[in-house]
């Protein structure tokens, strides 16, 4: 007895859609995106930030019609789960640089 395959081919359409979209959004951001790089100093001062939140408006910075606001991150945290134990150390450092213009 023959097997109908009539019903799949609108489950096999959708399929292939999905399929061909997400090929195609990572062909676009692979696209438009750039390699980044490691830098050691940001590596070095990722190291020696301390856990917690602090923002911070320095006043040499501040000349004029232009202000800047830092802030960093850091939460390092160990998750054991039976026997496997993970580390998580997140770093976020950002720097908010308004000018008038």
């Amino acid at each position: 007895m023959p097997l109908p395959l009539a019903p799949l081919l609108p489950l096999a359409m959708r399929l292939g859609l999905v399929t061909a979209a997400g090929y195609a959004v990572k062909r676009y951001v692979a696209a438009r995106s750039f390699p980044g790089r490691t830098d050691q100093r940001v590596e070095d001062a990722f190291d020696d930030l301390g856990e917690g939140i602090a923002v911070h408006r320095p006043a040499d910075r501040a000349a004029g019609d232009q202000r800047q606001t830092n802030t960093a991150a850091r939460l390092v945290r160990v998750i054991r789960i039976g026997s496997r134990r993970i580390e998580i150390d997140a770093a976020v450092m950002t720097r908010l640089r308004i000018r008038k213009g």
